[in-house]
């Protein structure tokens, strides 16, 4: 629906540009950019080779992840949900609530490649993906000309794509955070971009064919593309889904706001509702569950993000040195912008709104890296899950590339010469000087060497495990973070709690499936070393047996009669997750046959 007229966000639509050369070879011209990307890839990991692998924050929660993951698959367990050595062995529903793609690609990975390598792979995979991504952005820029100048060109598109690659922040996430599930979502950030674009395009060309009278056009097609992004955000790292969906909302509003088009609108929240629908398989459940955790616990005292906002101070002085390096790297990034966009008005000059949105977009993310924001994080549905204002970053970064990117070419220059790379240069070398800067006067990141890696392996193959998350302990159990005391970590898999004589003989304990025998000479309880979960289904001489929380600890806790029992156990598909998985499937069979209606209708129209 047009409610008026306007001009288009990037001037008169034109058709692509010719090549530069004739016979000139598109899909040749993309192994430069990706040979250039990977390359890059490569260098920002050579400390490895005299360090080892970087131990930041999150780091033991992944590799451990992708361990539970490698072993529970040669159980037969494709799509594992409860990780059965977290809590040194007593387990928590891990993967109900952290999405799969990454931990997914890490449990590959370590199944084909040795397992000290495994993480820098992923590391290279992740910001590969990354620059790649940017490069399908920048290209945009550079097949096209804009009222008969070209302000991009191949070599543009690909420094954009390496700059944003190895960007500051990626540094300080490989580095210092080591959260490998944000960084594989950092490539979803330029095809939110991309695809919006497509998106304002498809919304103009709708408009062109109404105006010349033709009916065949079949729109939507900008909507599927969209949904898969979200989709992906949600199954890669949620708090990256927040922030992509909160962007979204900020590009979409933006843009059908100047072109008066409520399509547009339409068309992002089809594409959020068809991407929720999609990955309602993790989603749904996700949801659901967390009323059977005490998942308040990502937003406690040092995770809320009144304790991460820029230059922030706490009683905790590793946090406040981290969030200094971290906020530091912001004031570079947001210089860095103001000065490129500034650099950047030629840019400004034939593609107004974009350059507006950007520059928008990175005052929005500053303004919620600021305790002024405080507010908005209180009120704004699940934005508080975020738990750290700088992830803003994230899109922040891509942004920052893009500009440095635009504004340093040769046209805006309106000559050739050094100059552009020059300047390009410059801010690489600045950028690479800070993140030395904070590495030798801030916190100097730690490091796991290839014994730090196979103590990993052995904690898994012993089963002694490993520390579970907090947010992710079912209610009412104790772990070891809160009471080291309370936690045996040399309990037998099943014990008698009294008493009385019992001869007990386990024949299976894995991780979704476990069997034992209980002979007793007087009724008596039987406790695991399991924590209760409302997904346990415990049977008693096939009969459902109703069990209870030990107090304190939150241990099973399986009553049982004289004699013989034999009690199997199994971690059953609840409501959520069959109904999410019906969702999903029918949300994939239903965008097939969309995406079939949009692709006949535009070869009728053709």
């Amino acid at each position: 629906m047009r409610l008026g007229k306007t001009s288009t966000a990037e001037g008169p639509l034109r058709e692509p540009s010719r090549p530069d050369r004739p016979g000139d070879d598109r899909p040749a011209l993309l192994w430069s950019p990706l040979f250039a990307i990977g390359a890059a890839a490569v260098a920002a990991e050579i400390p490895f080779f005299f360090f080892g692998t970087p131990s930041g924050h999150d780091v033991e929660f992944h590799l451990y992840s992708w361990l539970e993951v490698l072993a529970q698959w040669k159980q037969g367990i494709a799509y594992p949900r409860w990780a059965a050595l977290a809590h040194f062995a007593y387990g928590e529903p891990r993967f109900v609530f952290y999405p799969p793609a990454s931990w997914t690609l890490g449990a590959g990975l370590s199944a084909i490649f040795p397992w000290t390598l495994a993480s820098s792979i992923y590391i290279w995979i992740a910001l590969v993906a990354s620059g790649v991504s940017m490069f399908a952005l920048a290209r945009r820029w550079a097949d096209r000309s804009w009222a008969d100048r070209k302000f991009f060109d191949r070599s543009d598109a690909t420094f954009a794509a390496v700059l944003y690659a190895v960007n500051p922040y990626h540094l300080v996430i490989i580095y210092w955070r080591s959260a490998f599930a944000e960084l594989l979502a950092s490539c979803l950030v330029p095809l939110l971009l991309l695809f919006v674009l497509k998106a304002t395009d498809e919304d103009e060309n709708h408009d062109a064919d109404e105006r010349g009278g033709q009916s065949k056009y079949v729109g939507g097609r900008a909507i599927m593309p969209l949904a898969l992004v979200l989709a992906a955000a949600w199954l890669t790292n949620a708090p990256a889904a927040i922030m992509i969906h909160y962007s979204l909302a900020l590009l979409v509003v933006f843009f059908a706001w100047r072109r008066r088009s409520l399509r547009l609108l339409l068309t992002g929240a089809c594409a959020v509702v068809l991407g929720a629908c999609l990955a309602a398989f993790y989603l749904l459940p996700a949801i659901y569950e967390q009323r059977w955790v005490d998942i308040l616990q990502a937003v406690s005292a040092g995770s809320r993000p009144a304790d991460s906002f820029l230059f922030i101070h706490t009683t905790d002085a590793d946090h406040d040195a981290f969030n200094h390096l971290v906020s530091w790297v912001a004031v570079l990034e947001l210089f860095v912008i103001f000065v490129a966009a500034w650099a950047a008005r030629q840019w400004r000059e034939t593609q107004r709104d974009l350059w507006n949105i950007l520059l928008g977009w990175a005052m929005f993310c500053a303004v919620l890296m600021l305790p002024v924001s405080a507010l908005l994080w209180k009120v704004l549905p699940k934005m508080e899950f975020m738990q750290f204002p700088w992830r803003w970053l994230l899109c922040l970064s891509m942004i920052f590339s893009v500009f440095v990117a635009a504004a340093f070419t040769e046209s805006a220059f309106k000559r050739s010469g050094p100059w552009p790379w020059l300047l390009r240069s410059a801010v690489c070398v600045v950028s690479i000087l800070m993140i030395v800067a904070a590495w030798e006067r801030v916190q100097q990141p730690w490091w796991d060497n290839a014994g730090d890696l196979r103590e990993m392996q052995d904690n898994m193959s012993t089963g002694a495990g490993y520390e579970g998350v907090e947010e992710y302990t079912p209610l009412g159990a104790c772990t070891a973070a809160i009471d080291p005391g309370l936690i045996d970590k040399d309990a037998r898999k099943v014990i008698v709690d009294g008493p009385v004589h019992d001869a007990i003989h386990v024949y299976r304990w894995d991780a979704e499936s476990k069997m034992f025998t209980a002979e007793m000479s007087a009724p008596g309880q039987l406790v695991l070393r399991l924590l209760r979960y409302p997904a346990w289904r415990v049977e008693v001489n096939g009969r459902v047996a109703d069990t209870s929380a030990r107090k304190g600890t939150g241990q099973m806790v399986v009553p049982v009669a004289p004699g013989m029992n034999r009690v199997e156990i199994r971690f059953v598909r609840t409501w959520d997750r069959a109904l999410g998985g019906w969702i999903s499937l029918m949300a994939v069979m239903g965008a097939v046959v969309w995406g079939l209606r949009v692709q006949k209708g535009a070869t009728l129209r053709g």
